[in-house]
């Protein structure tokens, strides 16, 4: 069953790497791609083989193709962790597809802030991010204030917006709707707004690295992305800054959690404790410029000014959950439906 798992996963995601077998001790995760891959291996995966001896196999995916995976293999599932944004976490959560955390195996679950639990510990949010708008500031002086500001006819072929498919795209989305007058329950106030952008959008990106090499080429000047991924590409040369908007940005929590059916619930555990670990979780929050979930962990000057804090956080859009995993599927039908044609 376990091969036959592991077939339906790659054949469902598409994703980079092989599939192989993996032994007794070896623990497949997903994860994103991209940058965020790569701190991961250095700030938890490196640290958890070194600890345990065991390795670790990544299978890269967006939230929502991590949560087909877990659909399609339910019960069998070949992946023992899994990252994904809080939506789609409870989403697999209202679905039985998750274990529940058992806290009293994991040495950091003292150290993590309270909010970051979901409904019965299905998940623990893993980081904090947020949906912004990133701008090329050697191009743009004036930092935009506004969601507005995107569609400014000055910017016209020079925007990037991300799909409803990923979170970007459908937190954008409920913002722009939020800033429109609609509701959770009708976006057609947002779907209206958004539909010239995309139209004259350079690309509505599926995945957020995608959005690096239409920097890198020149060919967007701002973009609805995440503060954690610019903050990595300017630590690499780009003239990226963030902007937060006086509407409010929008928040993201990614989480971390073990699907039904692994086979070493224990060792899965021991992963996820390794990454509530406080000198991980710094790690991991100075390398991909995000905000940490561990309340012992202090971020450097340089971090904080790119990712939301005090005020930006306190003016930020904080989606339910529950209530998102309800509407998303009808948001996506609209999109595909009235956006994309």
């Amino acid at each position: 069953m376990k091969r036959n798992a592991r077939l339906i996963t790659a054949a469902v995601l598409g994703l980079a790497g092989s599939v192989g077998a993996a032994s007794a001790e070896d623990l497949v995760l997903g994860s994103f791609g991209g940058s965020f891959a790569d701190n991961v291996k250095a700030c938890y995966i490196d640290p958890f083989e070194e600890a345990t001896g065991a390795t670790v196999v990544t299978k890269l995916g967006s939230s929502s193709q991590q949560a087909a995976a877990i659909r399609a293999t339910a019960g069998d599932s070949d992946m023992d962790v899994v990252f994904a944004d809080n939506a789609f976490a409870v989403q697999l959560a209202n679905e039985d597809l998750l274990i529940t955390l058992d806290r009293s195996k994991l040495s950091n679950a003292p150290d993590i802030v309270s909010n970051a639990w979901g409904a019965n510990d299905s998940y623990v949010a893993a980081m904090v991010g947020a949906t912004t708008i990133i701008y090329n500031k050697d191009k743009i002086t004036t930092p935009p204030t506004s969601w507005n500001d995107l569609f400014d006819p000055k910017y016209q072929g020079h925007v990037t917006i991300g799909d409803v498919s990923g979170t970007s795209g459908w937190q954008f989305l409920a913002a722009v709707n939020e800033m429109e007058g609609g509701t959770l329950d009708d976006i057609t106030p947002g779907i209206e707004k958004i539909k010239p952008l995309a139209k004259d959008a350079v690309l509505l990106y599926t995945q957020a690295d995608q959005v690096v090499s239409l920097f890198e080429r020149g060919e967007i000047d701002i973009a609805v992305w995440y503060p954690d991924r610019a903050g990595v590409a300017a630590s690499k040369g780009l003239p990226l800054a963030a902007a937060y908007p006086k509407e409010g940005a929008v928040g993201i929590l990614p989480t971390i959690s073990i699907p039904k059916g692994v086979e070493n619930e224990d060792l899965a555990l021991k992963f996820v404790d390794t990454i509530l670990d406080a000198e991980n979780q710094k790690c991991f929050s100075e390398l991909q410029f995000i905000g940490s979930v561990n309340k012992k962990v202090e971020l450097s000057d340089a971090v904080k000014a790119m990712v939301p804090t005090g005020e930006t956080v306190e003016n930020m859009l904080i989606l339910d959950p529950q209530k998102m995993s309800e509407v998303l599927p009808e948001w996506t039908r609209r999109w595909q439906r009235e956006v994309l044609r």
